[in-house]
């Protein structure tokens, strides 16, 4: 099979660039489930529209529920475009068939609320979905009372027998290799009779960002959660049961997925604004701000005429090393790595252990395909140590995952004759990528 490369775009100049960024994926994802589970209708507007969140509707369509996709042009501002109204099915309907494809939120979500059915669900996705971590989810339900057929696998694929209902309760799981396996369980437990008790047993969970954004949204759709943020038992979440309310939600954009755009502003020395840049929110990429000042670059909201333009990066013209705990925010970690390799100093990024188990293993993916570059990464037993060096151009590999993709083509803007292997894998989260990144470097060149 012949590999499909894409020439990574050279910067000629900084870049100056105002760009719209598609919806969260997460907030997409949670919002979908929330809503299936609702006792009426609701509404999901700007939802992103990518690979993982068409497996997740497709998922909850599968068992029942209506998901109607409409354009509305006439709510105006952040609300305006696209819209998706849901109506839950009431009872999720059995035998169905789920495709999980290599997303974790289907991969995570879904069979807890699968075993509310009225019959099997039978889950499997790409190859990928077999190898990464379903032990906590699967084991928890178990441990619920639920009935699943792994085959011993403690994964994909799998069969989730519904009956209709579960009691739910108290259930003692290690998280730490996913934030999703206690946002999981919590997004389905208000249905779950006795609603239910998640007790983390293991190490630190990675990505608390999430699970806030779990909390906050299931706040939001009338649950009562007891979290240790808000002073309750540490590593305890527990979930009161009653009825969701259905909710009309905008989705916010996916600050994740700034991080190529911010990158090259600071590449560049340039500047980009990301419109409708929310000034509070539980997503973990507004660290991206935090981050990329300490490498270099600085950042403020804009309001122009009384209205907010959203929040503009500016690229000093210099990238400084960084030493940074990525615990919580481990997706950002392959943009800051690339900007990282192209920095006047070194950096060490740790904490990010849990990242050899997402869509590829990212710290020896970044590893290897950086050091083909003529880089010089070493992975350390949480991280990675990334010293830079003069690097060359050559295949940069992604393994189909896309922020792999993101990352080589923020190389690409100050090496010349980087080759993106498969960058179409960047529509997991973020359609027409290809078409946004020359736009960027093209709006820069006008």
């Amino acid at each position: 099979m012949t590999e499909t490369l894409w020439p990574a775009p050279v910067a000629t100049t900084a870049v100056d660039a105002t760009i719209t960024i598609p919806g969260s994926k997460s907030v997409t994802n949670r919002a979908l489930v929330l809503a299936a589970l609702a006792g009426e209708p609701g509404w999901v507007r700007r939802p992103l529209r990518s690979r993982d969140s068409q497996l997740m509707a497709d998922g909850l369509r599968a068992l029942g529920v209506g998901i109607e996709e409409q354009v509305n042009n006439d709510c105006g501002g952040i609300g305006g475009g696209e819209a998706w109204r849901i109506i839950p099915a009431g009872t999720f309907t059995g035998p169905a068939r789920i495709d999980v494809g290599n997303a974790g939120t289907v991969m995570r979500f879904l069979p807890p609320l699968a075993v509310l059915a009225d019959g099997p669900v039978h889950f499997d996705g790409d190859p990928r979905s077999h190898e990464r971590p379903q032990h906590g989810v699967i084991d928890s339900l178990r441990a619920l009372g639920a009935r699943i057929e792994d085959g011993g696998r403690g994964g994909f694929p799998l069969t989730v027998h519904g009956t209709g209902s579960l009691d739910g309760g108290v259930v003692e799981l290690d998280a730490s290799a996913s934030s999703q396996f206690v946002s999981a369980l919590l997004l389905s437990g208000a249905r779950y009779n006795q609603g239910v008790e998640v007790r983390n047993t293991g190490g630190p969970v990675p990505s608390l960002p999430h699970i806030r954004m779990t909390v906050d949204m299931l706040r939001l759709a009338g649950v009562q959660v007891d979290a240790p943020e808000d002073g309750g038992e540490p590593d305890v979440w527990r979930v009161t049961p009653g009825a969701l309310l259905g909710r009309d939600l905008v989705v916010e954009p996916d600050l994740s997925n700034a991080a190529p755009f911010f990158a090259a502003a600071l590449v560049t020395g340039g500047r980009v604004t990301v419109r409708d840049w929310p000034k509070h929110t539980t997503q973990p990429g507004d660290q991206l701000r935090d981050l990329f000042t300490r490498m270099g670059g600085s950042c403020r909201f804009v309001n122009k005429h009384s209205v907010d333009e959203g929040l503009e990066f500016t690229g000093s013209g210099r990238i400084h090393g960084i030493e940074a705990d990525l615990h919580d925010v481990g997706e950002l970690t392959p943009v800051i790595a690339a900007v990282a390799a192209l920095a006047d100093s070194e950096s060490v990024l740790s904490g990010i252990a849990h990242l050899r188990l997402h869509e590829t293993d990212r710290l020896a993916a970044l590893a290897k395909e950086i050091n083909e570059l003529g880089g010089d990464v070493t992975e350390t037993a949480d991280g990675l140590r990334i010293r830079p060096r003069r690097l060359h151009g050559g295949v940069f590999h992604t393994y189909e995952d896309h922020r792999l993709a993101t990352a080589a083509a923020v190389l690409g803007l100050a090496v010349p004759g980087v080759l993106v292997e498969n960058v179409a894998t960047t529509a997991k989260t973020l359609p027409d990528f290809p078409a946004m990144w020359t736009e960027l470097l093209g709006q820069a060149a006008g």
